[in-house]
């Protein structure tokens, strides 16, 4: 399968117009909130910096602090932390009744609740970004830009594409043209403005926190819950999953805004064209479903963030009143992984526009060769990024033998060698063997082309086996692996004829050499009954087998257009493997 295959589809067959219209619409139904999902209250500032609050106490308290630190033994600065944390913890319980207990610094049985609540939400995020978009971040970055950036993602589609730059530039070299594409693709993201790279860094900022945060391990704190008689429920010691918490609480504190209705709708989009969808299944029904399904999960983590306050609860696990939620990193790479992907975008343009072209020179070289006839097509293979028809690598090859079969070696090469075959006395049996084989596998080639084109049709058994796996529901991975293991499998039978063909070819070329005494190792000899077949024309062959007197035998002469075919043929299959390789 291509790289970008769902993204070139989408861009296919999704206008930009459509998916404007289609954004307009969900905006206005949606009831997605705009409010944000992670707010500071009284006690989270990120100003609590406890030596600060200290010095800004009246002198008699200080000095209160001091007298009993003296006691304590330790600083004063400590003693009046922890009284901040007593007075957090109180604070905590008045806000969350049920989710912490302070004085023995336990996470109590509705914290457990409230975790596993928010596990089961997100993962609505995890199924969506684990379809494709986690294999090509690229692609999506690519699809999701196309309604931010506007003009300039028009843009970095044509005026890189190698058909109209070809078009453009005709007398331009392959290397020229990437260098045109290159400097089109630098020009076109040069264009884009500093709101629109604002709004695509916030775009993969929630991308990313999305991730972050349907990803997360949560068994890792729920399993570390265990059964309290004297609160008849689940509790956890704090200090066993600080860092757990301190992990989540910076991922809910990075994810303070829902995500933009552009990220949805591209992230949807996406998403419905990875999995089975009825032809009759209308996109915005669809969407409509997958956008009340986000709104629940945000709903969810919004609800999370208010009923459990992992920073105060935090403060008070680590007896630290300044610790704050920091920022993760992530998203800051877009541009990067953007501008990486239409590079490598275009360079798959470029590949398959130049394997095309070689194609078609090619065919125009060897068109006298079939003479004048067309290339018979294979009916049933798809191209690379095709989901629906199996992809053939050697294709064009197959298709050069298909329409050499009849037009080549059943009007002329046949003609001269069904004698042979019938008649022809060698002097080695294994030539003889060898002969019969190679013969046999030319009479048979239309048959197992044909055959095998017929095995990859619908009702064909490689293609019943490849609609099944595309019509696999279980996981996107499994669905991928079993429609690769098809496509494996009807590549080796393809290489397999191709091959067979090519030894034939070889053992052809070897024999006839022998017969014409051209074979300088002398493993191939001529006919023992050679004569036979030169008929009135055996008094002017030598007896190296060459024409004596500036004349050719009839047979003589057929023989050596058939080698001449026989090697065009050889060559015409190494000049279209050439081009197969470099695709």
């Amino acid at each position: 399968m291509a790289e970008n295959e769902v993204f070139n589809q989408l861009a296919q067959n999704i206008p930009l117009s459509e998916r404007r219209e289609l954004l307009e619409k969900i905006t206005t139904q949606s009831l997605v909130s705009s409010l944000p999902l992670y707010e500071e209250k009284d006690g989270e500032s990120l100003s609590s910096d406890i030596e600060a609050q200290y010095a800004k106490l009246p002198w008699y308290e200080r000095f209160f602090f001091a007298l009993i630190s003296m006691f304590k033994g330790i600083s004063a600065l400590s003693v009046f932390e922890k009284r901040q944390i007593e007075k957090l913890g109180k604070l905590i319980i008045a806000r969350s009744p049920g989710i912490y207990d302070y004085q023995h610094n336990f996470l109590l049985p509705q914290c457990l609740e409230a975790f596993s609540t928010l596990k089961d939400s997100v993962r609505f995020f995890y199924t969506s970004l684990d379809s494709g978009i986690q294999q090509d971040k690229g692609a999506f970055y690519a699809f999701l830009g196309s309604l931010i950036f506007g003009e300039s993602y028009s843009n970095l589609q044509s005026n890189a594409d190698p058909t109209a730059l070809a078009t453009t530039h005709p007398t331009s070299t392959e290397a020229e043209l990437r260098q045109i594409a290159s400097q089109a693709i630098n020009n076109a993201l040069d264009t884009i403005t500093e709101e629109q790279r604002s709004a695509m860094y916030n775009n993969a900022r929630s991308l990313h926190c999305l991730k972050e945060l349907s990803f997360f391990l949560y068994d890792r704190i729920i399993l570390s819950f265990t059964f309290e008689p004297s609160v008849n429920g689940q509790i956890c010691p704090g200090p066993i999953v600080r860092e757990q918490l301190v992990t989540l609480n910076n991922i809910l504190f990075s994810l303070r805004n829902p995500p933009s209705m552009e990220l949805l709708e591209s992230l949807f989009v996406f998403v419905l064209q990875t999995i089975e969808r009825d032809e009759q299944s209308d996109m915005n029904v669809e969407m409509t479903n997958l956008l009340t399904r986000a709104e629940t999960s945000l709903r969810a983590i919004s609800e999370f963030n208010k009923t459990v306050p992992l920073t105060l609860i935090l403060r008070c696990i680590s007896h630290n009143m300044s610790l704050s939620p920091v920022e993760i990193t992530g998203g800051e790479d877009w541009f990067t992984v953007l501008k990486e992907y239409w590079r490598d975008h275009t360079d798959e343009q470029f590949v398959e526009y130049m394997r095309t072209r070689r194609q078609r020179d090619l065919v125009e070289t060897f068109k006298q060769f079939l003479k004048g006839e067309a290339l018979r097509k294979l009916e049933n293979t798809g191209t690379d990024s095709d989901t629906e028809k199996i992809y053939i690598s050697n294709t064009f090859a197959l298709e050069f033998l298909l329409t050499f079969y009849p037009v080549v070696f059943l009007n002329d090469i046949s003609k001269t060698l069904r004698p042979i075959l019938i008649d022809g006395e060698f002097v080695r049996r294994e030539n003889r063997t060898e002969f019969t084989e190679s013969y046999n596998t030319f009479l048979k080639l239309e048959d197992s082309i044909k055959e095998f084109d017929n095995s990859l049709a619908p009702e064909g058994e490689l293609g019943k086996r490849f609609a099944l796996a595309n019509a696999d529901m279980s996981s996107l991975p499994g669905k991928r692996r079993k429609m690769q293991q098809v496509v494996d499998e009807a590549n080796e039978i393809s290489h397999k004829i191709v091959d067979s063909t090519r030894i034939a070819l070889k053992g052809m070329i070897n024999i006839l050499n022998g017969i014409l005494r051209r074979d300088a190792n002398g493993q191939y000899d001529m006919l023992i009954n050679m004569t036979k077949f030169l008929g009135k024309d055996a008094s002017i062959v030598g007896a190296d087998g060459a024409p004596r007197g500036g004349k050719a035998s009839s047979f003589l002469n057929n023989i050596i257009d058939a080698l001449q075919k026989f090697q065009n043929t050889s060559q015409i299959l190494n000049e279209i493997d050439a081009i197969e390789r470099n695709n």
